[in-house]
């Protein structure tokens, strides 16, 4: 049985869901603003999340781009009365997974969740190169079975060099690849990055070659 986390400032809509959600099959969690939502993902294990983007505590994108900095590859679908084009990209770039403007239907919306759920279940679960195996679903990386205890940040760069081995990629693309954002400011932070993986994939004789005309690229 998978477990929604409805977060909706509606007490109408979110009731409405939660009863038809539960009607269909779906164990499901509830919450009114983004703090009541955080407490909810620490405490319980959900499977994906509809999420209100105007909360009266903040906004729905804030906890978006949480999720996606932290690693979790949590399904979201966006909820809310914003249906501007600019809108809707913008909560995609960010990392939704799919997105419905408010007045809806809520067979459409059961169809969009379980075809969400169809999508996850198409994607990747591991990444193998030799001896390094990289878990994407939890975001981590082993070297001989060893976990090698990757940030959010490194473990995102590392998949993305791995997944296009001998292929050199900018600083601006590798990031924007691997974050879903633009690289801005300044370029030290990513090199740091790149730096202590190096450092912890070097013992199995993998390397991160930076050439200064093309950018970067994994090797081994």
């Amino acid at each position: 049985m998978k477990t929604l986390l409805c977060v909706e400032d509606d007490a109408v809509i979110l009731n409405n869901n939660r009863i038809r959600f539960t009607d269909d099959g779906y164990t499901v969690l509830t919450a009114e603003n983004l703090a009541e939502a955080k407490k909810q993902l620490s405490q319980s294990a959900a499977d994906a999340i509809v999420l209100d983007i105007m909360l009266p505590d903040g906004n729905g994108l804030d906890l978006l781009t949480e999720l996606r900095t932290s690693g979790s590859n949590i399904p979201v679908l966006l909820l809310t009365a914003w249906g501007k084009p600019s809108d809707i990209a913008r909560g995609l770039r960010l990392g939704a997974n799919d997105y419905m403007s408010k007045p809806f239907e809520y067979d459409v919306l059961l169809a969009r969740v379980e075809t969400m759920f169809r999508n996850v279940g198409r994607l990747q679960e591991r990444v193998t190169c030799g001896a390094l195996s990289l878990e994407i679903l939890s975001a981590r990386a082993f070297l001989n079975g060893a976990d090698l205890g990757l940030k959010p940040t490194e473990f995102s760069l590392l998949l993305v060099l791995v997944q296009n081995e001998g292929k050199p990629m900018s600083a601006e693309h590798l990031y924007q690849k691997a974050r879903n954002l633009p690289l801005v400011g300044d370029k030290n932070a990513l090199y740091t990055a790149i730096s202590r993986l190096r450092k912890k994939i070097d013992p199995a004789g993998y390397d991160i070659v930076l050439d200064r005309n093309d950018g970067y690229y994994f090797t081994q």
